[in-house]
């Protein structure tokens, strides 16, 4: 049996069409659309999707956004921005918010509109940070509503500053002439 997948689904929306660095490693089924950049190195997983069609999306270099994301914002009130190194947990949500560089976001935690994750800081898994919420650097996040659970120790802040270079790695094990 052919086991080759069907490609990424990459669509126009509004006359603007997603743009990619060369680097970048597309799992056959994600779906990227719109008004979508996406930097060096970074990843984007089966099932995940980056939808710009009703706000932009900058997603910068070693980000990985994993199974079953959805990244999207709302129009004319949010855009996203995933700055350098961040993850992006499977299932999660992250709609019209700013993640700042290093930053993790849980599997299944959401993020809303205009919330702004800072630099290292966590949002845990299933947590959900509501509208305009300033989570600060290096700060664990988490519950419904999230809030704040102290600073984010350094041996936890360690090992999810290694979850770029893992997700890169785990890209590298897919032969792209197969996809």
């Amino acid at each position: 049996m052919d086991q080759r997948s069907q490609p990424p689904i990459i669509l126009s929306a509004r006359g603007k069409s997603p743009e990619f660095h060369s680097s970048v490693w597309l799992a056959p089924n994600c779906t990227v659309v719109g008004e979508v950049t996406v930097g060096q190195e970074s990843t984007i997983w089966f099932g995940a999707v980056v939808r710009g069609d009703v706000a932009s999306i900058t997603v910068g270099e070693r980000v990985n956004i994993q199974d079953g994301a959805v990244i999207h914002g709302t129009f004319g009130q949010s855009k996203t921005i995933l700055e350098n190194r961040v993850s992006i947990g499977h299932n999660a949500i992250v709609h019209g918010a700013t993640v700042c560089e290093g930053a993790l976001i849980g599997m299944g935690a959401v993020v809303m509109d205009n919330a702004v994750i800072g630099e290292g800081a966590i949002v845990a898994a299933g947590s959900v940070v509501l509208e305009e919420t300033i989570v600060p650097p290096k700060t664990l996040f988490a519950g419904v509503p999230a809030t704040s659970r102290g600073e984010v120790k350094e041996s936890l802040q360690n090992h999810i500053c290694k979850t770029a270079d893992r997700y890169l790695e785990y890209a590298s094990w897919f032969n792209r002439s197969e996809i």
